[in-house]
């Protein structure tokens, strides 16, 4: 109880680092369309913007895993704390550079910029999301994990309404389309990364050491629920970001909603909001020693609460948005047939997002619209239980494992620009085939760990048994 006690101000200072990454990853969402309307972009160099930045994920993955296997893991040596303080430096230069990037109205600048941004993320991603999962005991890693995920979810739902209103209202050009727009939000992100860090700094934060020796080599890859994740990891988010991506676009085609991208922002949020709805019910969900009564009564409440929460951010109405209750009701009964287990909830959600996306593609109007959108709420749990499940029993080899998973974001590179070219040969709407590929191989690793690894139940012994 001390530990746990002991652990919460860490947690809380962690979970806005999670919520701030994951605004200005949304914020990706926004520049796209802007982007592609200042350079007249086609579909696949518009998409470049995520590729860059997720691109980056990648790039600097493989330089950290370079290091882990020729020299021994930086993580280890340099320490959790460090690792962030670093990853939110190089964040805050990235930001730093959209400046120069309007000011010569240069579309290869902007990349750099995003280039850079990515490059920080991947630090963070790699020491942030080991470090939470560290902080408490191992059967309720996903379980604390997808309360940060939550929070991150929070960043990505109101980064489409604050930062849409910023970039295309507040400081726009009046009457044209400029780069100029997004000189003052990026140097406002920069400045809080800067603030974020001397706050991290001053904290005291609990420091992990791992008895063993650091091994050099390949570890980590000896474990295959690590094997199946990496793949898992690069689909998951493959498909997550190529939906948001092209949401905004895909809402303006006339025979879906022919919406402005001044509203189809709003939805963009909910989309997002999914996520949130969904991590915070499955951090109730997953967690350990609750009373089924009281869990369910949680969940209930919780999602009732966040929806009403996301209600407050969007520029829309209840009648606008009333039939997104039909995915929270799913939703729910979709982690109770979970039954707490992180693999198992995996596997229904997964199945639940091939339906949707298969609906969007094969429907017009509204039906195509709603189940684009109500994709985001399932998608909610999908990257704390990969991510979780997969490092599960790695020990020493985690952080390893970790830098593996994180370079497995590349999905968010490559998968959004495949969509892009495919779209131009065959429109946004049948492109979409790209993500439901993606969730049928979340399902297959869902029913993989269901059927092999008890996650509710694993121990560091047992993982490394198969």
């Amino acid at each position: 109880m001390e530990k746990q006690k002991n652990n919460l101000i860490p947690l809380i200072t962690l979970t806005s680092l999670f919520f701030m990454w994951g605004f200005i990853t949304s914020m990706n969402d926004i520049l796209i369309p802007h982007l592609r309307s200042l350079f007249k972009l086609s579909y696949t160099q518009s998409m470049l913007v995520q590729f860059c930045f997720f691109g980056a994920y990648f790039i600097g993955s493989v330089i950290y895993f370079l290091i882990s296997y020729f020299k021994g893991d930086p993580i280890n040596k340099i320490g959790y704390k460090n690792g962030i303080l670093l990853g939110l430096l190089i964040s805050a230069i990235g930001c730093g550079l959209f400046y120069p990037a309007a000011s010569l109205s240069v579309y290869g600048v902007f990349l750099v910029a995003l280039f850079t941004l990515g490059l920080g993320f991947t630090l963070l991603q790699i020491a942030a999301n080991a470090y939470v999962s560290l902080l408490g005991s191992e059967e309720t890693a996903s379980s604390r994990l997808n309360l940060t995920q939550g929070f991150n979810s929070f960043g990505t739902t109101i980064a489409p309404v604050l930062g849409g209103y910023m970039i295309l209202e507040f400081f726009a050009d009046k009457g044209h389309i400029s780069a100029n727009s997004t000189k003052i939000p990026y140097l406002i992100f920069a400045v809080l990364f800067l603030l974020l860090g001397l706050i991290i700094y001053k904290v005291k934060l609990p420091v992990f050491t791992n008895d063993d020796t650091a091994e050099k080599g390949l570890g980590a890859l000896k474990f295959p629920q690590l094997k199946r994740g990496i793949f898992g990891i690069f689909f998951y988010v493959g498909a997550e970001v190529a939906i948001g991506s092209f949401i905004i676009i895909f809402l303006k085609q006339n025979n879906i909603a022919g919406l402005s991208e001044s509203i189809s922002k709003n939805f963009l949020a909910l989309y997002w909001g999914g996520a949130m709805i969904g991590r915070f019910i499955g951090a109730i969900s997953l967690s350990q020693g609750l009373p089924p009564l009281k869990k369910g009564f949680y969940m209930v409440a919780t999602s009732v609460l966040v929806f009403a929460l996301i209600l407050s951010i969007v520029n829309l109405t209840f009648a606008d948005i009333y039939p997104y209750l039909i995915f929270m009701l799913l939703n729910l009964i979709g982690f109770l047939l979970g039954k707490s287990a992180a693999a198992r909830t995996l596997f229904i959600f997964a199945i639940i997002n091939i339906i949707l996306v298969a609906a969007a593609i094969f429907f017009m109007g509204h039906i195509a619209m709603w189940a684009i959108i109500g994709v985001g709420i399932f998608n909610s749990i999908m990257y704390s239980n990969i991510y979780t499940l997969s490092i599960s029993g790695l020990g020493k080899y985690t952080s390893q494992g970790s830098s593996l998973l994180v370079m497995a974001i590349l999905g968010g590179a490559l998968v959004p620009v495949l969509q892009g070219a495919l779209a131009d040969m065959i429109g946004i709407q049948k492109a979409m085939i790209i993500p439901l590929v993606c969730y049928l191989y979340i399902a297959y690793f869902g029913y993989y760990c269901w059927k092999n690894i008890d996650h509710s139940l694993i121990t560091h012994k047992k993982a490394a048994g198969h």
